[in-house]
């Protein structure tokens, strides 16, 4: 069991990283595109390169955090070293100076993109390794979640202030100051009171083809990894759509604050109540009852029109009680597929936890589902005829599928390949017994 103040040290963390990361994609490129007057193109294509440079870090840093470590542990050491290189690349891109140009942006979000990835990824693998108890690892997870939640929820504020294009400078500024403060001082606990698990020493190390023939071989990991695309895509459409939904279909674009602050409040709400069915029921169990119920409430997306922000504002309430799952459960569940890849490494000789690459691969297939959303939501609504603030209504209908029955598709997709996921409580703690040499 983890102590509670061990689960508050290491989920504050969460709060400044996940503070930054909406302003971060909302409001950079218009800033520098709009205001600063780079343009568009030149823009986007800063942020594309933003992207593919992830792509290398990614498992970069994965593979690293694996294998490299100080005196004081592996993910300790990461998160410590990459707290800097975060904290400069957030002041560089939220704070530039007059005159700032297309490779300033280019610097300043490579650098921030490297310091996030040495951060989250040692962070997020370090919340796996903190306990192999089936159970425990949802309160590790949810701790985590509930930060970010709470650090979204400051970024929704700072959003607000961003309302303006002449608000906007001085709303990215405080976000970098926010940076620059926030993730020293929430470091300071995490190093202090969470435990950073040392790794057994190995005896024989597997070779590269027999570990990634191991890693591939990972069944439950490739279930997982697809339904939490599938998800992902699900999640990220009506996130993408949400405010051309409130705007055009709802028509309350002045509720949009109150209608994701209640979403992100539900979701808070929901997660121990998802944690203690998890318990009964197991995680992949709970989390497909958890998709279930969100696809009844998306299913009232059709009924929605102009004047009734009561029925979306249940929709919020509903959707965001399911987006408590979400959050705890299949983080959770990766840390026993890593389970799964240890143990087989532990038999063939070479059993240290690759968790960061797991994790690595986790992060990717996150990006890649929100980046699937957007390349699904746009040429789709475009191709209908879609016009924001528009009489023209031909593309409306598309936007409400879109929003509402798409998700669900795609929620089913997930439910199917998850309703029969083969790693429960029992096989866990079966892993459990081969990796420590009891069984």
């Amino acid at each position: 069991m983890v102590p509670l103040m061990v689960l508050i040290a290491y989920g504050l963390l969460g709060l400044p990283l996940a503070a930054a990361t909406l302003p971060l994609y909302v409001h950079i490129p218009n800033y520098y595109a709009v205001d600063l007057g780079l343009g568009l193109a030149a823009v986007g294509g800063a942020m594309f390169l933003m992207r593919i440079w992830d792509v290398v870090t990614d498992p970069l840093i994965g593979i690293l955090s694996d294998r490299i470590g100080g005196r004081y542990g592996r993910r300790r050491w990461w998160v410590g070293m990459g707290i800097p290189v975060a904290m400069l690349g957030g002041w560089m891109i939220f704070r530039p100076p007059l005159g700032a140009d297309i490779t300033y942006l280019v610097v300043a979000g490579l650098v921030l993109h490297l310091g996030w990835t040495m951060v989250m990824l040692p962070y997020q693998a370090w919340g796996a390794e903190l306990s192999r108890d089936y159970n425990t690892r949802n309160r590790i997870a949810a701790a985590r979640e509930m930060f970010v939640i709470a650090g979204t929820l400051v970024a929704g504020g700072l959003v607000a202030m961003a309302a303006s294009p002449a608000d906007r400078g001085h709303a990215l500024g405080i976000v970098g100051l926010f940076l620059a403060i926030g993730l020293p001082l929430s470091a300071i606990p995490l190093f202090w009171k969470v435990p950073d698990p040392q790794i057994a020493a190995v005896t024989a190390k597997v070779s590269w083809r027999q570990g990634l023939s191991v890693m591939v071989g990972n069944r439950p990991f490739r279930r997982l990894l697809l339904a939490w695309v599938l998800n992902g895509i699900a999640n990220g459409l009506p996130a993408t759509l949400f405010l051309l939904f409130v705007e055009n279909i709802v028509g309350a674009p002045q509720q949009s604050g109150l209608f994701l602050l209640t979403y992100f409040l539900v979701a808070v709400v929901g997660m121990p109540v998802w944690l203690w069915i998890a318990r009964k029921f197991g995680k992949h169990r709970t989390w497909c009852i958890a998709m279930i119920w969100a696809c009844g409430w998306f299913a009232l997306a059709p009924l929605i029109g102009v004047g009734d922000g009561g029925l979306y504002l249940a929709l919020c309430i509903g959707t965001g009680f399911a987006l408590g799952a979400d959050l705890a459960l299949p983080p959770s569940m990766q840390a026993d597929v890593v389970d799964v890849d240890t143990a087989a490494l532990t038999k063939a000789g070479g059993g240290a936890a690759r968790t960061g690459v797991y994790f690595a691969l986790w992060g990717m297939a996150t990006k890649l589902s929100l980046a699937l959303a957007v390349g699904i939501a746009f040429p789709l609504l475009d191709w209908a005829g879609f016009q924001a603030n528009s009489l023209e209504t031909s593309g409306e209908t598309a936007l409400v599928l879109l929003y509402g029955f798409v998700p669900i598709v795609f929620k089913a997709g997930a439910i199917a390949v998850m309703w029969h996921f083969p790693l429960s409580l029992n096989d866990q703690e079966a892993l459990k017994a081969r990796i420590e040499g009891v069984g």
